[in-house]
Order: C-alpha cells, then sequence, then structure tokens
C-alpha cells in the first residue's frame, strides 16, 4: 500500500508512507520510485533505521535502533557501516570511531560497561590490531596488537608515576607424538616479559620499526 505524492509517470517521487508485503513500513522521500532523500524505515521484527537513502539503499548519515536493544548512529555507505559512528551494544559496552563493510576498521575506541576499562587504537576488520592503549582504572597498557592480542614490547603505566617495560611472547605449544595431526593446535594466551622498570618516559608504539 502506498500513500504519496507520484510524478507524471506514475512513480512513487516526493514524500510518501508506504506498507511493503513483508509488514515493513516506510515514511519518507522517493525518487523515481525508489527511497532516495531522507525517511524512517520500520522493520516488522522491531528493528528500525532513520536517515538518509539513495537508490532504495541506506546512504549518508543515519541512525538504526537494532532488535536486541543495541543502536548505531553515524555514517553509511550502500547500506553498510562505514565512515565514522558510534554503536552502543545491547550489554552496555560502546565503540566510537571508523568504520568499514559493517566492522570496526581503522582507528577508534571500545568502552567495557562492565569495568570501565577502554581499548583505543587501531581495527582491522573488527579485530584490535595495530598500536593501541588499553586504558584501566590505575594503570594502562601501551603497545602493540595483533588478532585481538597485545603482542611484541610495550610497557605498563602506572598512576603511582612509574612504568613497567617488557614484551608479550607468544608461547609455542609443544606437541605430544600421540597427537592427532588433524586436531588445530590451541591458541595460547600471549605471556608479559617484563624486563625493567623505570620513571615515566615518552613513548611510542612505532619506536621499533
Amino acid at each position: 500500500e502506498y500513500d504519496g505524492d507520484r510524478n507524471s509517470e506514475g512513480q512513487r517521487h516526493g514524500f510518501g508512507k508506504a506498507l511493503l508485503p513483508n509488514g515493513d513500513t516506510y515514511e519518507g522521500e522517493y525518487e523515481c520510485g525508489l527511497r532516495n532523500g531522507s525517511g524512517t524505515y520500520k522493520f516488522k521484527n522491531g528493528a528500525l533505521y532513520t536517515g538518509d537513502y539513495l537508490q532504495n539503499k541506506k546512504h549518508g548519515k543515519g541512525v538504526f535502533f537494532y532488535p536486541d536493544g543495541s543502536k548505531y548512529a553515524g555514517d553509511w555507505v550502500h547500506d553498510q557501516r562505514q565512515g565514522y559512528g558510534e554503536y552502543l551494544y545491547a550489554n552496555g559496552d560502546s565503540y566510537t570511531g571508523e568504520w568499514a563493510n559493517n566492522k570496526r576498521h581503522g582507528r577508534g575506541t571500545y568502552v567495557y560497561k562492565e569495568t570501565g576499562s577502554k581499548y583505543v587504537g587501531c581495527w582491522v576488520n573488527g579485530i584490535q590490531d595495530g598500536p593501541a592503549e588499553l586504558i584501566h582504572r590505575n594503570y594502562k597498557f601501551k603497545g602493540r596488537f595483533l588478532n585481538g592480542k597485545p603482542l611484541g614490547r610495550g610497557k605498563f603505566i602506572f598512576d603511582i608515576g612509574c612504568e613497567q617495560h617488557g614484551e608479550y611472547i607468544q608461547p609455542v605449544q609443544e606437541k605430544d607424538e600421540e597427537e592427532d595431526e588433524e586436531e588445530p593446535p590451541l591458541t595460547l594466551e600471549p605471556i608479559w616479559k617484563a624486563s625493567e622498570i623505570t620513571k615515566l618516559t615518552p613513548w611510542s608504539p612505532h619506536y621499533e620499526d
């Protein structure tokens, strides 16, 4: 069902309201039969998008409310979260930063609601990867991440005015002779190996490159 403006060829054009066959509804701007401009789309499952459209796709600025209570507000490109935006997750965590292809990608800050800790740094395809800081209540870690885990040289900076330097080492899993070759190796957590404690010093994760 459609109630709204049409052009001389009978296409939806201008402002209108539509009830789609699947039970979704749209209220907003049309151009030559396609959602174009600003509008609000309500999904039958309870989700809602309000923002910009380009040729039926979310494109520009918009806010999406998901059925689980989470919410994204920011840039869209061809129906994908892309550019800069803020995502508030159902568990209260939040991410503010760059996006590409619906994933956290580029620089951004992720705040963990339960602990108040936050990750400030680089992301690749939704995973923590690259130079970053992991900030806790009274200390922080500065270093590099790879596939979501800290790896390589870094330092812990404590509010009492000192630092512990060292590196995260990826332990190697020893194989038993009887182990099945088909089984994938377990991923072991990186181990912190401290080297020295110093006064506060300027430090950038790029110095070793």
